[in-house]
């Protein structure tokens, strides 16, 4: 027992110090695309072309990333033969309205308005949520976990899953909605107690991702549920998940 006491003592502390400060991200991490305009060529439209949903729309003098559709694959930059559209590490992409996650490239994140009223004053300091994987590849549902762990901790914040959508204040829902899902789905959003929440997390359950306009998914919950937090990502970040619940609920920085 000592010994495990002595251990714990040199580990110190493992948590975060989000949102006191910025999120330490990895080298890997691909967040908020950009474009330089001045490199980009009306013409070319590789980076459209390239996208395998469609994410990449330009026109002359505008450009817009849809972050619904977004896979943060790269192919786009990769195809680009002037390095015109890249990512940030902005890892701040969530949107309470759909039309605010396309953006313009210019590195404006997404708006996100904070829960005002009666769900602030129900939800501010407590939420439950219950994770529907409405048919994804686990990749969301691997990162949503991982807010439970020492580094994320998202209980610090009052923010837990629960198992029975009887118990939870809302759904998180990954995946693109597969029709065998789309009952089950309904059937939990209607065992959740109002007032309620819908977080879409995941390019699947925000627009279906890889599977748009696939006959056995819905492309997302959009048209089943009234979605009040989008988050993009394939897979979103815990950093990104965390930031978006957090100022959804007016707690982030």
């Amino acid at each position: 027992m000592l010994g495990v006491l002595i251990a714990r003592a040199r580990q110190g502390r493992r948590t975060a110090p989000f949102p006191v400060r910025s999120p330490a991200l990895p080298a890997l991490f691909r967040g908020l695309p950009t474009i330089e305009r001045a490199a980009c060529v009306d013409e070319c439209r590789r980076c459209t072309e390239a996208c395998p949903t469609g994410a990449i729309h330009l026109t002359e003098g505008a450009a817009e990333v849809d972050l619904g559709r977004c896979l943060f694959c790269q192919e786009c930059s990769r195809a680009c033969p002037n390095g015109a559209l890249s990512y940030s590490r902005e890892h701040r992409l969530g949107a309470t309205d759909r039309a605010s996650l396309r953006v313009d490239g210019s590195g404006t994140p997404p708006t996100l308005d904070a829960l005002g009223g009666e769900l602030k004053q129900l939800l501010g300091r407590s939420l439950r949520l219950r994770l529907v994987s409405a048919g994804g590849c686990n990749g969301c549902e691997v990162e949503t976990n991982a807010l439970g762990n020492i580094i994320y901790d998202a209980g610090r914040f009052g923010i837990e899953f629960t198992a029975s959508p009887r118990h939870a204040d809302g759904l998180l829902v990954t995946g693109p909605v597969t029709a065998n899902m789309r009952d089950a789905l309904r059937a939990t959003c209607d065992a959740v107690a109002e007032p309620k929440i819908v977080v879409a997390a995941g390019a699947c359950a925000i627009s279906g991702g890889p599977y748009i306009g696939h006959p056995e998914a819905n492309d997302g919950v959009e048209g089943l549920l009234p979605i009040d937090l989008y988050i993009p990502g394939c897979p979103p970040h815990p950093y990104t998940l965390l930031d978006a619940l957090l100022r959804f609920l007016g707690r982030g920085s």
